[in-house]
């Protein structure tokens, strides 16, 4: 029997099964401050999200990377900081804490993410959906706007009509099947290989901190001084690699990383393991993913017997889970108003449309080899509002590591608190050009921005100082 190459399918009708003021594409940390910043206004938000819970790389074991600038200083405040407040009440957060290699991390407890998320929802009146996938978009006849994005779940096909689109997933979904143009990875097509986190238990971390505190510096740590690990109970070790090597030496293992990471959980004992590493994964085919799921699920037991067997603490561990999906470092980015680019980090540039502030530094898992690259710039650089917007689709926001940005200041802008700090803007955005009745390319920027800072979130001056609703409007050149 000769099977075509492809099959025609009938015309049918779709119903609609929702009709929002704002559509949120996407639950994860930039997509759930979008919904929490639109839904405070009053406005009628939902939220959909294709897995069963809300928080995105919240929930697989990373700290959440970004609050802290390179100065010390706090750069992003605003509905990120709420939720890490109310994450706190459940002793399911810590402070951000100064780290000498990320600037600051923020411990948080994973499933505590997707409850209080979740709690945050639905007090803030969002509907939330989930299991539900983006299949497609309806488009006006002009192509200007998305009229509805065409939903695929258990329930069969759907629309879900919204004034305007906020593609929150990561992967720039919605923007790529309503025909915006997208990039991908470095000049080659390279994109950063993501990493499934794996967690272990049982794990004496203040032997593990000790052998890295110690005077004489007994393992060798990437930036990160001898002193910070006497100082701090819960950390990040980067680094170890002659451990590395030797095990691969002695017991011929298969690690694909040359650096060893371990994050302190909240729980005592507990540790999450960023080292499985899969080149070549493209997170927006599902084939790809899928080889990415069973090669890094392969490495897992090389890097565990690797860890019980050299690294101090660990002797006595076991395994106890991974992540419920791959971490994703890089897909597509769109082609926006604007491009943010290495320059932009590197220069701390303010710009006149700054909806965000962001310091982490350029932080590239490089796509060809084991390693990675860091840039710092020293300080803070601006994110635009002209980012978020795509050249061509009217009433759609993107917020999130897809926005306009290249390959390198992606790497730098991607961390989880940047994201929601951007997340809260695109949300902010939203309100306003609903209650206005214009289109979010239009927008009167200051009032955004005053609206943003009346409501917590961090901007800067041109020498650097917090701003307030008063001093917003500063005269910043745009060349």
């Amino acid at each position: 029997m000769n099977i075509p190459l492809s099959f025609t399918e009938p015309a049918r009708e779709i119903p609609v099964s929702a009709d929002y003021d704002v559509l949120v594409v996407g639950g994860g940390p930039a997509g759930l401050t979008a919904a929490l910043a639109a839904a405070e206004d009053g406005l009628r938000v939902g939220l959909l999200e294709s897995r069963s819970f809300v928080g995105g790389n919240m929930t697989i074991g990373l700290p959440v990377l970004g609050f802290l600038g390179q100065k010390g200083n706090q750069v992003i405040y605003g509905l990120p900081q709420k939720f890490i407040d109310r994450l706190k009440e459940r002793n399911a957060a810590s402070e951000h804490r100064p780290c000498p290699l990320h600037m600051g991390i923020t411990l948080v407890e994973p499933e505590a993410v997707k409850t209080v998320g979740l709690e945050m929802l639905t007090e803030a009146g969002v509907d939330v959906v989930f299991y539900t996938f983006v299949a497609g978009v309806i488009m006006s006849d002009d192509g200007s706007s998305i009229r509805g994005v065409v939903t695929e779940s258990k329930s069969g096909r759907s629309v879900v009509v919204g004034k305007i689109v906020i593609d929150c997933t990561g992967d720039a979904d919605v923007a790529h099947r309503a025909g915006v143009a997208t990039e991908k990875g470095d000049e080659h097509g390279g994109m950063q290989p993501p990493t499934l986190m794996f967690c272990l238990s049982n794990v004496d971390t203040e032997k593990l901190r000790m052998s890295i505190a110690v005077e004489k510096r007994t393992y060798l740590t990437d930036f990160i001084p001898a002193e910070y690990f006497g100082q701090n109970q819960q950390f990040i070790v980067v680094g170890l690699r002659e451990l590395i090597a030797k095990a691969r030496t002695e017991r011929n293992l298969d690690i694909p990383n040359e650096r060893t990471i371990i994050i302190t959980g909240l729980k005592k004992g507990e540790v999450w393991i960023n080292m499985t590493r899969v080149t070549g994964t493209d997170g927006t085919d599902a084939r790809s993913l899928t080889h990415g799921e069973i090669v890094a699920r392969h490495q897992i037991d090389d890097i565990v017997e690797y860890l019980i067997n050299y690294v101090p603490g660990f002797e006595e561990a076991h395994f106890t889970k991974t992540a419920p999906f791959l971490g994703i470092r890089e897909t597509r980015r769109i082609v926006g108003r604007y491009t943010m680019n290495e320059q932009d980090v590197l220069g701390c540039r303010h710009f006149e449309d700054a909806i965000a502030v962001a310091s982490y530094p350029i932080d590239i898992h490089r796509p060809g080899d084991e390693g990675c690259t860091l840039i710092w710039c020293g300080d803070c650089y601006d994110i635009p509002y002209r980012s978020l917007l795509p050249k061509s689709i009217e009433n759609l926001i993107v917020a999130g590591r897809s926005i306009s940005a290249t390959h390198e200041a992606m790497g730098a802008i991607r961390v989880m608190a940047t994201c929601m700090a951007m997340g809260e803007a695109a949300g902010r955005a939203a309100g306003i050009a609903i209650s206005q009745g214009v289109r979010p390319s239009d927008v009167d920027i200051h009032a955004l921005r005053r609206k943003l800072l009346e409501k917590g979130a961090y901007l800067r001056g041109l020498e650097g100082e917090r701003l307030t609703p008063e001093n917003e409007k500063v005269c910043i050149p745009t060349a």
